[in-house]
């Protein structure tokens, strides 16, 4: 009888009695203590059991739920958790009777899924906002669709723009746009004018975009005659083609030509700057950067130099790109002393490089055996107080002990261990015993033997040609003889 007469809230066990009274009595949601929502980040992330048993540790976790408090776990462990717990936390907290989510909840989940790129997880969430009846927001719209495009899912992206208006979403021209752009970055270029062709009134305020981005997809395909169909549509529109679409054209003019037509990639770049000049807008570094990383790949030293002086001529402001796109070339070539002045003249100009610009050429260096070059170009990269020296010492001591210059090495090593820097490389490579010390291979000498050839005057000057894997001596009456072709070797490894 006593107990029935006792008041109803003693029967409750208050940890916190002011935590207790606010939570009750407060009108706006309250932050859950940070203890708590630790407790709930590990039970997600690192719980142990099966996704029912996630549910049923959820349930019998004593804890006022909240919209907001869904959020924060989501934001806490979005990096670490298992994307399936995840999933099955939310839909869990879907069917809590507490929690009452937001349209602005539901669309941060999905956005949250979209980064962990989790095609499955994504259908579900967005299936549930349609039944649910809620609205997707224009921002969550365009993360899905580039999401969707990057992992391969064209069709289901081009689903989802179909049915904006179950979900709630406009199709106006920033959704229009959207698709568009996400269609185009991974060179669905013809889909992407069909979504325009049927949507030609959403876009009007938003040409230039779009126009930018066909060209960005046709780029991509490396297809020159539909890029310059787009530059005519552009001026046939009245928009003129600024900066960005013309290096964008060159670029894929450039690109095909490394591939098909090696020779006219100087003069057809140079008659695309000369267009650009024609509408009042100058070739900027990013432009030539373009030609010199083409003629670059294809070994052409004698026009990347000549561009160079055609920068210089024009007043075009060069960066640490144009000089390491010339000097990597010119080490590439063998053209050393052409390579270290080109470096010098970029530290005379004032121009700072990033780390990229050393590890490279010094990567480069030390593949074509010019060590000695390399250490230069480090001491270098030391002045200019850049950081990042581990990797570069790591590779010159171990390229020095293997070719059997371990006084040089061990001068690197001391240096690298006076710094305090911690290298990757084993100590054990100082040591002639052990460091396996590269001896090159000799060059081989082929001897071709004749097996059949007819008499022939003396001093006979014959001409011998390879077809297929069998060589023949040709006569300068055009009559073939085979030949025997005997390898002889003068040398090897010891």
């Amino acid at each position: 009888m006593k107990s029935l007469l006792k008041p109803k809230s003693q029967n409750l066990r208050i940890s916190n009695p002011m935590h207790f009274l606010l939570r009750r009595y407060s009108p706006f949601p309250l932050t859950p203590p940070s203890n708590d929502l630790e407790k709930l980040c590990d039970i997600v992330s690192h719980g142990i059991g099966s996704l029912d048993d996630l549910e049923a540790t959820l349930n019998s976790f004593n804890l006022s739920y909240c919209s907001s408090l869904i959020t924060q776990v989501l934001n806490s462990i979005k990096n670490e958790a298992p994307t399936r717990r995840l999933l099955r936390f939310f839909l869990w907290s879907e069917k809590h009777s507490e929690v009452k989510l937001e349209d602005k909840d539901y669309n941060h989940a999905i956005r949250i899924f979209a980064e962990k790129k989790d095609f499955l997880s994504l259908q579900i969430l967005i299936s549930n906002l349609g039944k649910q009846n809620r609205t997707m927001e224009t921002a969550t719209f365009t993360t899905v669709v580039d999401t969707f495009i990057k992992l391969g899912k064209v069709d289901e992206a081009l689903g989802i723009f179909k049915n904006l208006e179950k979900l709630k979403c406009p199709q106006d021209s920033t959704t229009v746009t959207a698709i568009v752009s996400a269609l185009c970055s991974k060179g669905h270029v013809k889909r992407a004018e069909g979504v325009i062709y049927h949507h030609k009134d959403k876009i009007s305020s938003s040409k230039l975009l779009i126009y930018k981005n066909l060209l960005h997809g046709w780029s991509i395909q490396e297809n020159v005659k539909e890029s310059r169909r787009i530059i005519k549509e552009m001026k046939g529109a009245g928009i003129t083609p600024d900066l960005f679409c013309y290096n964008t054209f060159l670029k894929c003019l450039c690109e095909k030509n490394l591939k098909s037509n090696p020779s006219g990639l100087v003069p057809e770049a140079l008659n695309v700057m000369i267009e650009m000049r024609s509408y009042q807008i100058a070739p900027d570094t990013i432009s030539y950067n373009i030609l010199l990383s083409c003629l670059g790949r294809t070994r052409r030293v004698k026009e990347s130099l000549q561009i160079l002086n055609t920068m210089r001529k024009s007043s075009c402001s060069r960066d640490w790109v144009t000089y390491y796109l010339v000097a990597r070339v010119c080490y590439l070539t063998g053209r050393f002393g052409k390579g270290k002045q080109m470096v010098d003249e970029m530290m005379e100009e004032g121009l700072m490089p990033e780390r990229k610009f050393f590890y490279d050429l010094i990567g480069v260096l030390c593949g074509v055996e010019r060590v000695n070059y390399a250490i230069e170009l480090f001491d270098l990269m030391k002045k200019s107080s850049v950081g990042g020296y581990e990797r570069v010492y790591d590779l010159l001591i171990e390229k020095l002990c293997k070719n059997g210059e371990f006084e040089k090495g061990k001068e690197l090593w001391d240096e690298a261990m006076s710094m305090n820097l911690k290298l990757e490389c084993s100590s054990d490579v100082l040591d002639p015993l052990i460091c396996k010390v590269f001896e090159p291979i000799r060059k081989v000498e082929k001897e071709v033997r004749v097996l059949e050839c007819p008499k022939g005057k003396v001093g006979e000057k014959l001409k011998v040609v390879k077809k297929g894997k069998k060589l023949f001596v040709i006569k300068k009456k055009g009559r073939k003889f085979m030949v025997h072709k005997r390898i002889k070797k003068k040398g090897g490894c010891s």
